[in-house]
């Protein structure tokens, strides 16, 4: 094939992408009023099911946060934000629930120029790519996302101050940690991919791991500003197992870097 029969290729592949996008992105804006009662909306209210699995926990062990009656009623502020949020939020979950599609749409352009032992890599890629960053969204939205919520929430500077949450507030939030979390849990991924060019290896971690929990640990208490050791390890455990994880995918022993291995093999 030329280059212009490739171009068409790649034009053919990018339309059936954005097809794709648009036909989800218009059943997901149908769906969006039941979508933001049972899904969005659900941490807003007590019997979220991370604050019932909470509630059976002896009270000792929670911070005052987390147990209790929670009930969060959003408002709205600004003229055109609902009719925004609800065309925003049905494209975002589209590209989100059609990434893993329009990935194996594009790889069906890449494949043919690729051997088959790089083949095999990324489909692993691809597969535990996906596998990650929705094991990371579902820890954002039942796990992070709620502790935040519950903290900020009832959070008062002062008692003269009512907290009340608009609508564009909580979906940046919600959205931002959601899709935080599911790129940080893309870490293994990364590591792995750099420790196939040789550049990174096993000991790197065991060498960094007490510098790592130190940053681990701001960095949970930065995603949730709670303060309470209990909030905090919560979020800090996934973390440490990611860069635990992280280590054990590349190699232990040393490698050459692979531009090295190539010039030799030459």
């Amino acid at each position: 094939m030329g280059f212009w029969d490739h171009a068409e290729a790649l034009r053919s592949v990018l339309l059936r992408i954005a097809g794709l996008l648009l036909v989800l992105t218009v059943v997901l804006f149908a769906a969006m009023p039941y979508i933001f009662d049972s899904v969005i909306l659900a941490p807003c209210r007590s019997d979220f099911i991370l604050y019932r699995l909470l509630a059976r926990l002896p009270g000792a062990m929670l911070p005052d946060a987390a147990t209790g009656e929670f009930d969060v009623h959003l408002i709205n502020i600004r003229l055109a934000s609902q009719f925004l949020i609800h065309a925003t939020t049905s494209f975002w979950l589209a590209l989100v629930l059609g990434f893993p599609i329009c990935v194996y749409l594009l790889w069906g352009f890449v494949a043919p120029g690729l051997y088959e032992e790089e083949k095999r890599g990324m489909r692993a890629a691809f597969l535990a790519g996906n596998l990650m960053f929705f094991l990371g969204v579902a820890t954002g939205y039942f796990l992070v996302f709620p502790l935040t919520l519950r903290f900020l929430a009832d959070y008062q500077l002062s008692a003269l101050i009512p907290n009340q949450i608009s609508l564009d507030s909580y979906m940046d939030n919600f959205l931002m940690l959601i899709l935080v979390m599911g790129i940080v849990f893309e870490l293994p991924l990364v590591t792995w991919l750099i420790g196939k060019t040789g550049y990174l290896r096993r000991d790197f971690f065991g060498r960094f791991r007490r510098h790592a929990i130190v940053i681990l640990l701001v960095a949970a208490a930065v995603i949730t500003p709670s303060g309470d050791p209990f909030t905090l390890m919560v979020v800090f455990l996934p973390l440490y197992l990611l860069w635990e994880l992280s280590a054990f995918s590349v190699p232990s022993s040393p490698a050459r870097p692979l531009a090295e291995n190539h010039g030799q093999t030459q």
